[in-house]
């Protein structure tokens, strides 16, 4: 059983990481606790939380900004962006039922962000990393440094955030983090097609993406996929279930409804949700809940990027090899992907089907011991796995910050 130690400041932070690099002491660092079994099974014997990082120091709903201890909560920073009618325009997704274990203590606003999560909204808005302002945070040299500030204007130098976003606390354990908001849309609806296959469905959510009707997601769900959703225009279509989402001022949302069914028009039986079941609909494809009921719990779970033309095919060529169902977001762009769990998750089949047009393939969910030994990121090739190294060796050259997490520690 790991020992948790969960500092009170910056300064406890900067000394836990101090004493542990002069004891070689490899660190697991978290916020919540809520993706310890996201990337590689990589246990170490003293975990670093927190979760007690955890004020809003900083809130300007007129600047669209705010600054909080990286260990806050994300449903405390939800609750208070909403009751200024602002969100977290990335939209980020909550995988605790898709990964399973106890959740820990919540998702926290720096692991989002240390993990670069985001959901459907993404194609519009941008990564987590593209919201990321400003940093705080200790490397693993035990130096407290900065980077970035309250606007993107501020941002001079090397950005360290974009950096940081997506690193899984490999680089520095990361105190305090800044990031902009953006308004809720005035009013939310989603079109529905059915009956599309695979290829028309992404052709036509290609059409839409490229029109100037400013579509917020796009994402297509297989008759299988779309008999478990929670929204029951979804559920019980008993077809394929293609969803383009639209929000912003009422009256522009109308406009661009409109001429959005016009476009579409070839495209069969169109269906209109409203907020509620649009915003269900959407929550629930960003959280990949389809994936997470008791049938797909001894199941690996994959999330592929790759470009959207090609990715009917590579779902083709995948299920032709091996138990396997699918879903898009992300207008095709990102293919979830559920396989009968074996000795590699189906590794070389699922990147040699995606190899051809450039994409790349990520291990969501699988036992430990499959973590441990397969690529759970996308191999990198060999000169920007060399660049990675000599950069984790200037953040943290002995090491002890997550090692193993996302690559396997090279051979002394």
């Amino acid at each position: 059983m790991a020992e948790t130690i969960s500092p009170d400041t910056e300064e406890d932070l900067r000394d836990i990481i101090a004493d542990a690099l002069a004891r070689e002491t490899p660190l697991d660092i978290i916020g919540g606790g809520s993706k310890s079994l996201l990337g590689r099974h990589a246990p170490q014997k003293l975990r670093v939380s927190l979760s007690h990082l955890s004020d809003i120091t900083l809130y300007e709903p007129e600047e669209l900004v705010m600054t909080a201890g990286a260990g806050t909560p994300l449903v405390k920073i939800n609750e208070l962006l909403a009751r200024h009618g602002q969100q977290l325009a990335f939209e980020p997704p909550d995988w605790r039922a898709l990964l399973g274990g106890d959740g820990g203590g919540g998702q926290t606003i720096g692991g989002v962000i240390a993990c670069n999560l985001s959901g459907p909204r993404r194609l519009a808005a941008g990564a987590a990393r593209d919201h990321f302002l400003g940093v705080r945070a200790v490397s693993g040299r035990g130096e407290v440094f900065k980077s970035g500030g309250r606007v993107v204007k501020n941002v001079t130098g090397y950005d360290m955030c974009k950096l940081l976003a997506g690193s899984y606390g490999t680089l520095a354990a990361m105190s305090e983090v800044t990031f902009k908001v953006l308004p809720v849309g005035e009013k939310l609806r989603s079109l529905l097609m059915f009956g599309l296959d695979d290829a028309a469905a992404i052709k036509a959510l290609g059409d839409a993406l490229r029109s100037p009707f400013e579509i917020s997601a796009a994402a297509h769900l297989p008759r299988d996929v779309a008999a478990a959703s929670g929204v029951g225009y979804v559920r019980d279509a008993g077809a394929s279930v293609t969803a383009i989402r639209i929000e912003g001022h009422g009256p522009s949302v109308d406009a661009r409804l409109a001429s959005l069914r016009e476009l579409l028009g070839g495209s069969g039986e169109i269906e209109e949700l409203h907020r509620q079941n649009s915003a269900a609909l959407w929550r629930e494809i960003g959280n990949a809940d389809y994936f997470a009921g008791p049938g797909d719990g001894d199941r690996a779970i994959w999330r592929l990027s790759v470009p959207p033309a090609s990715a009917a095919g590579a779902v083709a060529a995948i299920i032709g090899q091996m138990d396997a169902r699918a879903f898009y977001d992300w207008g095709g762009g990102l293919i979830w992907v559920s396989v009968a769990e074996r000795d590699d998750a189906g590794q070389d089949a699922i990147r040699a089907a995606i190899a051809p047009q450039g994409g790349h393939a990520t291990l969501i969910r699988a036992s430990e011991s499959i973590r441990a030994r397969v690529d759970v990121f996308q191999p990198q090739p060999a000169g920007l796995a060399a660049l990675s190294v000599r950069i984790k060796d200037n953040f943290d050259p002995a090491g002890i910050l997550n090692p193993g997490r996302m690559y396997a520690e090279p051979n002394p």
